[in-house]
């Protein structure tokens, strides 16, 4: 048995002047416009869905900017659970806001203890820029 699909995206747009004919965008503007997007999917991914919706989003005038908004809008939001939330944000190596503060304190910790070790007996200092002057010469 063989299993064929095919996803097809019609497009049409008109533009009508509301001011009798003359508007500045007049001679810009095309009168009409008609796409067709249309992808074999049997086989598409998540991923390659969401690529060919985004081809079709700029065609009706959206930004990549507000694409990826879009995205992330459906991604994260109130109507999804925290857990899948999280599991995306840490896919695409995120970092969620309530995760923010206990971050920061690794990284507070992190700097204490390269400072600690960058000490060096009876508190002073070891300066890597002698010693890779000394190994220089």
């Amino acid at each position: 048995m063989t299993y064929k699909a095919t996803l097809k995206v019609h497009f049409d747009t008109e533009w009508t002047p509301s001011y009798g004919g003359s508007g500045i965008y007049d001679d810009e503007t095309l009168p009409e416009e008609h796409y067709t997007f249309e992808i074999p999917c049997q086989d598409l991914n998540a991923v390659q869905l969401f690529r060919f919706f985004g081809n079709v989003a700029r065609v009706m005038g959206h930004c990549d900017i507000s694409i990826m908004k879009g995205a992330c809008a459906l991604a994260f939001n109130d109507m999804r659970s925290q857990e899948e939330m999280r599991k995306v944000a840490e896919e695409y190596e995120m970092t969620m806001d309530e995760d923010l503060k206990g971050k920061f304190e690794d990284w507070k910790k992190a700097e204490e203890d390269w400072a600690r070790l960058k000490k060096g007996p009876m508190g002073t200092v070891v300066s890597y820029e002698v010693e890779n002057e000394e190994e220089v010469e």
